[in-house]
């Protein structure tokens, strides 16, 4: 178990901060962030030209390293090295929160296990930021990031989340956007409501808020420019009735073999019939057992 007191006690290691930025407002940056940034030995940057034009811009004068997806095997040790040093360091992305659809979540990992406080100073986000404004219900919602790009992967994907009745969010290029509304359009029904958020917070910030089908409609007429926010309702009480009769007559073992006959292979199929079943995988695959 680990008990983290990010304040007051002293151990000789070096904090790893977790510093929000603009997603593409720069007054977003808070005070705190700039301080922390201006204060830290080191900070570690998805893109160091990106953030060096931030860090000008509020005249910043830290230490940059490079931190990615390609480098991070070879560069998170290191900056594991420079914390158990003595050293802090600010991590930042692009842009938003870091660890999010990003590596910095394996540095926090790492840093963890070496007993490092790991302490996040808040800002901009994409998704929340979105789903406040979509007009979808914010009770209960799961952030998915992005979708898989392979089209049977994707469906099937989409066919596990179908029963899901909370609030949805991906994050989606302007190039796959159609592909993936398609792919909804597909599988779930055509009228639940849609929210597409696209450059938040920038000068062409916009909302486009409907059903999946119209959702689609709009895209056909108006190019898809900037990254998306796409914000889902979860399934309703209509849809699931829809979704139920297809395999209520089916026994357990008989709805695995229907996934399989698919093309799903064993683990996959007895997930997806679990997720149907709103079943633990667990106690559907100690059904089975007991059958065979």
């Amino acid at each position: 178990m680990n008990i983290q007191k990010s304040y007051g006690q002293e151990n000789g290691l070096g904090k790893l901060y977790l510093v929000g930025t603009p997603i593409g407002n720069l007054e977003d940056m808070t005070f705190r962030a700039i301080r922390i940034l201006g204060e830290v030995q080191w900070v570690a940057a998805e893109d160091t030209r990106q953030t060096r034009k931030l860090m000008t811009h509020f005249n910043i004068p830290a230490r940059l390293v490079s931190y990615h997806e390609h480098n991070k095997h070879a560069s998170g040790p290191e900056l594991i090295r420079l914390l158990e040093t003595g050293d802090s360091i600010a991590l930042v992305s692009d842009a938003g929160l870091p660890a999010i659809c990003d590596p910095g979540s394996e540095l926090v990992k790492q840093a963890i296990e070496a007993g490092i406080d790991v302490i996040p100073i808040p800002g901009a986000n994409a998704a929340l930021s979105a789903l406040i404004v979509s007009g979808l219900s914010t009770e209960r919602f799961t952030f998915l990031g992005f979708l898989p790009r392979d089209k049977k992967s994707l469906l099937q994907e989409l066919e596990l989340l179908q029963p899901k009745k909370e609030t949805l969010i991906f994050y989606e290029s302007p190039h796959r956007i159609v592909k993936t509304l398609e792919a909804m359009l597909t599988v779930w029904n055509p009228e639940r409501q849609v929210c597409l958020m696209r450059e938040v917070t920038k000068k062409y910030e916009e909302a486009a808020r409907g059903t999946i089908r119209e959702c689609c409609d709009f895209l056909s007429e108006y190019e898809p420019k900037g990254e998306y926010c796409i914000i889902v309702e979860g399934s309703t009480a209509s849809e699931m009735a829809l979704t139920v009769e297809w395999w209520e007559s089916y026994t357990i073992k008989a709805h695995v073999e229907h996934y399989e006959l698919q093309g799903s292979d064993r683990k996959e199929a007895m997930k997806r019939a679990a997720s149907d079943r709103q079943m633990p995988k667990r106690e559907l695959y100690n059904f089975l057992h007991k059958e065979e």
